[in-house]
């Protein structure tokens, strides 16, 4: 059995582009309206699993996102970049999922993987900024779990050491495996494309993406298997459908505001001791600096 490492990833909303039609009546982003980007962090994540496979010679890379079907592009890139394959966990009764929901339907999909003897995300998204999703699949897999990671020392079939970003400075960490760790934006940027893998998997797709030209595809899939994306849909997963999308999360969004800061004024001071003390006691006064 090969040493099995699970990458979770995330398709984001580019939050420098949010315009009026980002959210829906219902509080839920409207994913549509906004251009999709690889969550950075999460790209941090499938470097520290690729740099894991460097060090263990059976080790195997599987990438899962959750989200639309667009969401196959986080697969196709992926694997552009050294992950072995990828499942899409692609469903409307996800929609409106919290971190609780998603967290549970994710852990389902590492379950449905069979034995899986690491896992790595991104320690936040940049659509939520919880760092609530990582933690709380530990717990539903049982797995020990290393936050924060910013380094990987050493890897084994037996155990994994890493340092971790702490307030105060780095810390070295090693645990048994299995093991969930997240990664943080301190830790190394993702390896790039591989020109090889690129043009071997450009045209990988799911069925969804494959829409009127499925049965085209399925002949492509036939000759080149490597080429399919992998759909699974809440069924798939065997949940409890209860514990999913809007009726399975206890927290919901009520309001998302776009502040834009505008520059509105300034205020000249001349280099002068009696002048710095005047603006300082000023912004004090204005409750700028306390």
């Amino acid at each position: 059995m090969s040493f099995q490492i699970a990458v979770l990833a995330k398709q984001v909303p580019d939050t420098q582009n949010v315009g009026k039609n980002a959210m829906n009546p219902d509080g839920t982003i409207n994913r549509a309206a906004l251009p999709a980007i690889y969550n950075p962090e999460d790209l941090c994540a499938l470097e520290m699993a690729l740099a894991v496979k460097d060090q263990i010679q059976d080790a195997k890379v599987t990438v899962i996102t959750m989200g639309p079907s667009r969401a196959a592009d986080i697969i196709r890139e992926s694997i552009y970049r050294g992950a072995d394959e990828g499942f899409v966990l692609s469903d409307r009764r996800f929609a409106g999922s919290d971190t609780v929901a998603t967290s549970y339907a994710l852990s389902l999909a590492v379950k449905k993987l069979g034995h899986v003897d690491m896992v790595f995300c991104g320690r936040q998204a940049i659509d939520g900024d919880t760092a609530q999703v990582g933690p709380q699949m530990a717990e539903l897999l049982g797995f020990p779990q290393v936050t924060y990671a910013e380094n990987l020392i050493s890897a084994t079939h037996d155990k994994i050491t890493l340092t971790r970003r702490i307030e105060n400075g780095v810390e070295t960490v090693e645990s048994t495996v299995p093991v969930l760790v997240t990664v943080g934006s301190s830790a190394p940027k993702c390896r790039s494309r591989h020109a090889h893998r690129l043009l071997k998997y450009h045209r990988a797709c799911s069925a969804s993406e494959a829409g009127d030209r499925l049965a085209e595809v399925q002949d492509m899939w036939q000759e080149r298997p490597y080429l399919q994306i992998v759909e699974w849909n809440a069924d798939d997963v065997n949940p409890d459908f209860n514990r999913l999308g809007l009726s399975g999360s206890p927290t919901k969004v009520k309001t998302v505001q776009n502040v834009v800061l505008a520059h509105k004024e300034t205020m000249q001071v001349e280099p002068t001791q009696e002048a710095l003390t005047a603006m300082m006691k000023g912004l004090a006064e204005s409750h700028i600096l306390d």
